[in-house]
Parts: C-alpha cells; sequence; structure tokens
C-alpha cells in the first residue's frame, strides 16, 4: 500500500462554505497588506464548491459588506432584493397574516442562491492567492506528542465495500498546517471528533438542531412576485412541534419552498419528509405552485442552539468557525452572515495572534461573543427554549424577548436534552396514515432524490456506521420505528423482511449528507463519516 504524501501550508480550512471563504479570504487579505508569505488550503468534500451547499436563500450582507466593499461592481450574485415581506398562521385551509416580527424584517437583504455566492466567492478567494481543492474530504486530524492538532487527513479514493484497496487505490494526503480551521458546517465529523477530545462543550450543554427541506420550482402563476419572501408557521405541524415554512419568490420564475422543523420531536411516527410533502397542499402553496415544475430538491441539518450551545471554539492548534460552531440565528432564519462574520473574526484572531504572537487578546471564543455575533445571538438566546412548551406559547414568549421587556430579562433557558433522546416509546403514539404523492405538488422519496443529483462511487466503504449492529433490530425496530425508515430524508434506512424477519438495509448510495440520522438516532447508533471526496449531491445553483 502506497504511503500518503505530505503537504505543508500555512493554514488549512476545511469546508469552502461562506465560512471557509471568508476566513481564506481575510487571511489573504491580511497577508497582503502586511506583505506576508502566506499559504492558505481549503479543501472541500464537495465535487464543486457549492455542491454541497442547502440555505434557505435570503441572505444578510453585513459581513460580506465588511469583507468585500466593492462586491456588486466585482459581480457578485445578490440578483433579487427582498421587496416584500409576509408572516402567515397557517390552518389546514385556511392562512391568517400576522404582523411580522422584527428578525423576519428583511429590507436591504437578498433572495439569492448560496451555491453561486459560495462559487463566486471562491473566485475571489483564488484571485488572491488562496488554493482551493473541491473533490476532498478530510476525514482526520494529525497531532503532534503534545496532542496539538497540526494537520489533517483527506480520504482514501479506491477502496471496495471491504475496505480492500482495489487496483487504482490512492491514499489520502496528510496536509500539516501551524492552523487547522474546521467549517464543515453542522455536525461536522472533524468538529464532532474534536469537541469530544478536547472536551469543547460543557457538561450539560447541548446543541439542538432542525430538519430543513428546500425544493426549487420554475412557476407560471400570478401569484409569483419576484422580491417576495414568505415565512409560516401552524400547518402542517401540531402545535408542540416546533418549525416553520418559508417561500422565497425568486427571479427567472423560480421559488424556493422549504419547511424546517426541530429535530427535538418525540413522536417516532412523524415522518419529516411527509410533512413536508403536506406543507405544499396547503391552498396557499398549491395556488403558486400548480401547473409549476420541480427543478431541485435537499434537505440538510441546521443548529437551533443559538448562545447557550456555543462551545469553546478554540482547541490546542486550531478553530471552529461557522455553523462548526453553531452560529445560526434561529430566529432570523438565517446564518451565513454569521457564518462569515466568524470566518473573519478568526482570521484577524490568528494574525493577532499566531502570525504576530507579541500582540495579546482575549481569546477566539470570546472575541466571537463580543462581536456582533454574540450580540445578535445573545438577544435571540430565549425564543428557541421559549417554544417547548407549544407554538401558542411560544409565540407569545418571543413577542416578549424581542421586546424592551427582554432585554431586561437576564435569564438564559437551557437545552436541557438531546434531540435523540426525546423520540418516545412508539406504543405510546398512534400511527400515522400519509396520503400517497399525487406526482404534481407531491413526490415520494426515490423521485425528489433523483433531484439532488446525488451520486457515490460504487463499491465503496459504507460511510453510514452502526456502532452495534443488532441495536437497529433489538432497539430501534422493536421500540421506535418500525419496518419503515421515517427521520432520514433519502431512503438511506431501509428495513426488509427476509424470511419472517426484518433486516437493516443501508443504501449508503442515497445519502444527501444532511447528518439527521446522526443527530436523531435514538441510542446514537449511527456514526456518520466522509464517503470518499467528491460524492453526495449536487445542489448547484439551489
Amino acid at each position: 500500500m502506497s504511503e500518503r504524501e505530505r503537504i505543508d501550508t500555512d493554514v488549512v480550512i476545511v469546508g469552502a462554505g461562506p465560512a471557509g471563504l471568508a476566513c481564506a479570504i481575510r487571511c489573504a487579505q491580511l497577508a497582503k497588506e502586511q506583505s506576508r508569505s502566506l499559504s492558505i488550503t481549503v479543501l472541500e468534500k464537495g465535487a464543486e464548491v457549492g455542491a454541497h451547499i442547502l440555505s434557505g436563500a435570503v441572505f444578510e450582507p453585513r459581513a460580506l459588506n465588511a469583507l468585500i466593499p466593492d462586491w456588486a461592481q466585482k459581480g457578485a450574485p445578490l440578483d433579487v432584493p427582498v421587496t416584500k415581506d409576509n408572516f402567515y398562521w397557517l390552518t389546514e385551509k385556511r392562512s391568517w397574516r400576522c404582523p411580522i416580527p422584527s428578525l423576519l424584517n428583511n429590507h436591504g437583504n437578498y433572495i439569492i442562491s448560496l451555491g453561486r455566492l459560495c462559487a463566486w466567492l471562491a473566485e475571489q478567494a483564488t484571485a488572491l492567492g488562496v488554493d482551493i481543492y473541491p473533490g476532498f474530504a478530510a476525514t482526520d486530524v494529525v497531532t503532534d506528542g503534545e496532542n496539538k492538532v497540526i494537520g489533517i487527513v483527506t480520504s482514501d479514493v479506491g477502496k471496495d465495500v471491504n475496505d480492500r484497496p482495489l487496483s487504482d487505490f490512492t491514499p489520502g494526503i496528510e496536509i500539516h498546517a501551524k492552523q487547522v480551521i474546521l467549517a464543515e458546517g453542522c455536525r461536522g465529523s472533524l468538529a464532532q471528533k474534536i469537541m469530544k477530545t478536547y472536551q469543547l462543550q460543557a457538561p450539560g450543554q447541548f446543541q439542538t438542531y432542525g430538519l430543513g427541506f428546500k425544493e426549487v420550482w420554475e412557476v407560471d402563476s400570478p401569484a409569483y412576485q419576484p422580491g417576495t419572501v414568505v415565512h409560516t408557521v401552524g400547518f402542517p405541524l401540531s402545535h408542540n412541534l416546533y418549525g416553520g415554512g418559508f417561500i422565497y419568490h425568486a427571479n427567472h420564475q423560480r421559488v424556493y419552498v422549504g419547511l424546517v422543523l426541530g429535530l427535538d420531536y418525540k413522536d417516532p411516527y412523524l415522518e419529516p419528509y411527509a410533512e413536508f410533502q403536506r406543507f405544499k397542499q396547503h391552498p396557499k402553496l398549491r395556488e403558486l405552485l400548480i401547473g409549476g415544475r420541480p427543478l431541485k430538491y435537499g434537505a440538510r441539518t441546521l443548529n437551533e442552539g443559538g448562545w447557550q450551545s456555543i462551545p469553546n471554539c478554540s482547541f490546542p492548534g486550531g478553530l471552529l468557525i461557522g455553523c462548526s460552531a453553531g452560529f445560526l440565528n434561529v430566529a432570523k432564519i438565517k446564518g451565513s452572515h454569521t457564518a462569515m462574520q466568524s470566518g473573519i473574526e478568526a482570521a484577524e484572531h490568528l494574525f493577532n495572534t499566531v502570525f504576530n504572537s507579541a500582540l495579546v487578546e482575549a481569546d477566539y471564543t470570546q472575541r466571537i461573543k463580543d462581536s456582533w455575533i454574540g450580540k445578535e445571538l445573545y438577544r435571540t438566546r430565549n425564543i428557541r427554549p421559549g417554544f417547548n412548551k407549544g407554538l401558542k406559547r411560544g409565540m407569545l414568549k418571543a413577542g416578549i424577548e424581542l421586546s424592551w421587556l427582554g432585554r431586561l430579562n437576564p435569564y438564559t433557558r437551557q437545552h436541557r436534552h438531546p434531540d435523540h433522546s426525546c423520540l418516545e416509546d412508539k406504543s405510546q403514539y398512534p400511527k400515522r396514515e400519509y396520503s400517497k404523492p399525487d406526482g404534481k405538488l407531491t413526490f415520494d422519496k426515490m423521485t425528489s432524490l433523483s433531484r439532488s443529483n446525488v451520486y457515490h462511487r460504487e463499491n465503496q466503504p459504507i460511510h453510514l456506521r452502526l456502532r452495534t449492529p443488532t441495536i437497529a433490530n433489538e432497539v430501534n425496530l422493536t421500540r421506535f420505528s418500525g419496518p419503515e425508515s421515517r427521520y432520514c430524508p433519502a431512503g438511506v434506512y431501509e428495513y426488509l423482511k427476509k424470511n419472517n424477519r426484518y433486516c437493516l438495509q443501508i443504501n449508503a448510495q442515497n445519502c444527501i449528507h444532511c447528518k439527521a440520522c446522526d443527530i436523531k438516532d435514538p441510542t446514537q447508533n449511527i456514526e456518520w463519516t466522509p464517503p470518499e471526496g467528491g460524492g453526495g449531491p449536487n445542489y448547484g445553483d439551489m
């Protein structure tokens, strides 16, 4: 077996999303300002920059304004200014217009394709001398004898399903760096490992997550109004389930339609994908979508914990940035602006410490909390926990928190349980029956999956691992899921009946890297690991 090649660089950034690219650009800008020679390497596990980016696609340009003030002249793809906001409470057949919460006022924001914006940011980074390598998945870290992280390892390529080298086997590469920046996005595999190894989360501190679905439709309807942003609460979600819907009217007759629901739900018979299909059957969406054409489908988890879930973002030899650390503002339903700013803060912190060691400043985590990211997240810290007692009570508490009364509240509500522990025994719930897809507004999972352009090389090692294989039948099947696969939005986990007993089949080739299984599995028996680089969905300009 061939030995790994080694590459040395000053900074290696894992993930070419908004946070990673902003960090790379700011590092390159600072090096140029200080006439310093600095090598910056960015790895992206997607086949191309933007391939794995799934976003609600309303963008607040605050961090971009600071990073690249002349972005408009340079052709940044911020195509559609928001011209109208609407907020609705939905029942099964009706819609009620509500006052727009202050944090959902999108004046000055843009409806965009975040994938296209990341591709443009990659061009700006490359022009500054940053090296970007798509199709390379980081699977492990390299440490020195003192347990400091000094680099990362990329995935091997060319192994069979039994982990044996094939004729075209190529070992992964070791990339050594003075600083390792993890910008993998929500529930990044290396970030999870680092947080556990270095105990970056305090005892009793939990992250909480949502699962977001999105489709891109091409419509031909009088209801289509480019620049319009619609957010909804209520239908199809029950009153005790956190979440809501969105409809963003982009250009070229396209709309982004999506639903986000909290992964702290209790009912094991609930199927998030089917709830998204129900959402599209509401009259408010039917009038917009009927006769239109679905173009793309995707799903992704997102961090919802906010202020009280922020871990220590520094570890020996590196930093966590973006959604690897969990900077999404759930009350705004936005995280790209905070992710980018965290990358900027990380770059400036490195130049104030690692590369100019004579300077002294607070650690990176404190720097984040002192920045406008921290101020934003602190103000909204009690909104997500306020919905634990139901939608109506949560809406009332959110209103109070966003008023002057909320600013006087010294108390921070904690997330008391990890999401996987919330799932309850199926014997406590009636089985849910969902209607069959109509092929016009609603679709089965495999039809939707075909619109995600998902691809993994056949016969590669399965990247979804069961820590204890027998638990799938002895616990999950018996107490929680039954023979159906519910929380996965891509049909990865399938129980097949053979000789009068069910066997779990893992269809890893379907995986769209959403991480819902890694988060929601009630026994935490599933470990999501990166497949070969270049695999997974290809959302393109979604």
